[in-house]
């Protein structure tokens, strides 16, 4: 069975990807995970399909966010206590984020970064607006299969933001694990459904520069669900929370 090869999180939604050796998943997923986004002066989410090169900053925040490392490409960084400030309700992909404004130089130094007045903002809860699918997975199987696709040869996982990349499986193998519990470390996940992806999957995962044409060669090979939708990869819900650490087999429950 597959084994788990790299772990990731984004602290700040869109922001560059946090590699951990190990993570703790909880019923909301990993709890420093999303915990924080970007907004612009009207209160419109600001993430990597408004402006790519979020991705080339890196963050940090502790199990509780009460503290926020940002670091900027040239070097220079900010790693701060966090003060809530004002009240704030933000639309994303249809739910709503609830948080506060946080006080302090992030915002500036994100606005003078990209260009444009932003804010940072804390969910009150971690995994932010999501509900369900609180842990995804991807294969190496299935990112060589797209490479062929793309003929490029590799096809780098963190182009997927996926929470867990396995590798030694089957091109989509994780696609068969649909309904079924699966244990990594001492969690166990109820996989649930395929991820419909979106633009952000053609950017570079390390400058945001648009550089392959994933989504058409999602198309073009595995086709539309539900005459929209481009799957790549799984979600899952937490049944069981637990430890996951990189080396961690994929065990097949039911």
């Amino acid at each position: 069975m597959p084994t788990v090869a790299r772990l990731n999180i984004a602290p700040v939604r869109s922001l560059g990807l946090e590699h951990r050796d190990a993570i703790d998943v909880t019923e909301r997923g990993v709890v420093e995970d999303r915990r924080f986004y970007v907004t612009d002066a009207t209160n419109r989410l600001v993430d990597q399909l408004v402006e790519a090169t979020l991705v080339q900053v890196r963050a940090w925040t502790d199990p509780d966010a009460t503290r926020l490392r940002l670091t900027f490409p040239d070097g220079t960084g900010i790693d701060e206590a966090v003060e809530r400030g004002q009240h704030i309700e933000t639309p994303i992909h249809g739910r709503t984020a609830v948080g506060h404004v946080i006080e302090g130089p992030w915002g500036a130094a994100l606005s003078d970064f990209l260009g444009r007045d932003v804010r940072v903002v804390r969910c009150e809860r971690p995994g932010g607006t999501r509900i369900k699918g609180m842990v995804s997975l991807v294969s190496d199987g299935s990112l060589d299969a797209l490479g062929v696709m793309l003929g490029v040869g590799a096809v780098d996982a963190r182009r997927f933001r996926m929470l867990i990349e396995l590798v030694g499986g089957r091109a989509h193998e994780e696609d068969t694990w649909a309904g079924s519990r699966i244990a990594l470390g001492t969690a166990v996940i109820r996989v649930t459904a395929a991820v419909a992806r979106c633009a952000i999957t053609t950017h570079d995962p390390d400058t945001g520069a648009r550089d392959l044409d994933t989504l058409r060669a999602i198309k073009d090979y595995r086709g539309l669900v539900h005459g929209k939708d481009l799957m790549f990869g799984v979600e899952g819900d937490v049944l069981q929370p637990g430890t996951i650490r990189i080396g961690d087999e994929v065990r097949l429950l039911d």
